[in-house]
């Protein structure tokens, strides 16, 4: 079959399954639908419905876009088997019921952005960054009941430096798990898939990291930990949805203060874990166990972010500040 021929039904949602999509069609790929999340309302009072990157961009192509509320209603199922697709693609998308992901003959993988079996979950690269990783990658495989799990198809690695954040890498995986798309269907094409089972990839599951869904309190800083574990924990959250930590003043007045960019300085001090330390120009530091996280880029609830040099000019009392936590 040549790729003109093999009809893909595409699933996806975020801005990281817009690259795989876009590689597919601009390679002449026969993708004959997409399915993607509703429209998300959005605004003050939730009256404007925003579509998701993956059915802007397909609209924007003219492919067909289905837009199920649940995977199981009958007609979902109907038009989704209308589409009468060969192969089935998930990028960044839902758990799929089986009656779905085994509706096609040459059945449905997944990229996932790591490099499976480890960091299984809804936030792959941003567990990644924060565990302090130095490589992650994208990985195909094949879907199965228990989600993440399925047989592998194919692997890229990615060398993640100590000056990335979560946005940088996403990026990068963008990139590469698109190359791995197109290869994993052009491997499907030639029926030349050789499958390796996750099982065999790992001796015991207790060396397994996951990546579970992040919440809001997810990202409270823990400045009882390490410089170099909250580094990698700021920027592991950066830029979205971002790390953060509470401000008081000596009226007892809170600030909820995001932290973006940060450096590490490894200074000795006899300061208590918390402790501000400023020259109140550009400056901004807080004392932790072995040194000081110096902050570089933060954003003060209802401002915008800004440099720790604006951010100073801007708030004169943060000399009479201490970290809450």
């Amino acid at each position: 079959m040549k790729k003109e021929e093999l009809r893909i039904v595409y699933m996806g949602t975020p801005e990281f399954a817009v690259g795989s999509l876009r590689a597919l069609v601009e390679g002449g790929y026969h993708v004959v639908g997409v399915v993607t999340m509703p429209d998300k309302p959005v605004g003050r009072h939730g009256s404007v419905l925003q579509a998701s990157e993956v059915k802007q961009y397909a609209l924007s192509v003219g492919l067909p876009v289905l837009q199920p509320v649940r995977l199981k209603e009958e007609s979902f199922l109907e038009e989704l088997n209308a589409l009468q697709a060969d192969l089935q693609i998930v990028v960044a998308f839902r758990m799929l019921p089986q009656v779905v992901w085994d509706m096609p003959p040459l059945g449905t993988f997944n990229l996932h952005g790591s490099l499976l079996p480890q960091y299984r979950g809804a936030a792959p690269i941003n567990w990644a960054i924060i565990n302090g990783e130095t490589e992650t990658g994208v990985t195909t495989f094949f879907l199965t009941h228990e989600i993440d799990t399925g047989k592998i198809i194919r692997q890229k690695t990615l060398t993640i430096e100590d000056t990335d954040n979560a946005g940088t890498v996403h990026d990068r995986l963008m990139a590469i798990g698109a190359e791995l798309v197109v290869e994993t269907v052009d491997l499907i094409l030639d029926d030349r898939i050789e499958t390796t089972a996750q099982e065999s990839l790992f001796a015991d599951p207790e060396e397994l990291h996951a990546a579970p869904k992040i919440f809001k309190e997810t990202c409270r800083i823990d400045w009882t930990q390490s410089l170099k574990q909250i580094y990698d924990f700021v920027r592991g959250l950066s830029p979205y949805p971002a790390a953060w930590t509470e401000l008081t003043d000596e009226a007892g007045k809170t600030f909820v203060l995001k932290i973006y960019e940060t450096k590490k300085n490894f200074t000795p001090h006899n300061l208590p874990v918390g402790t501000l330390r400023t020259n109140g120009k550009n400056i901004l530091e807080i004392a932790v166990a072995d040194g000081f996280l110096q902050l570089l880029s933060v954003q003060l609830a209802g401002k915008k972010r800004m440099n720790t040099s604006d951010f100073l000019n801007g708030f004169k009392s943060i000399e009479t500040c201490k970290v809450i936590g």
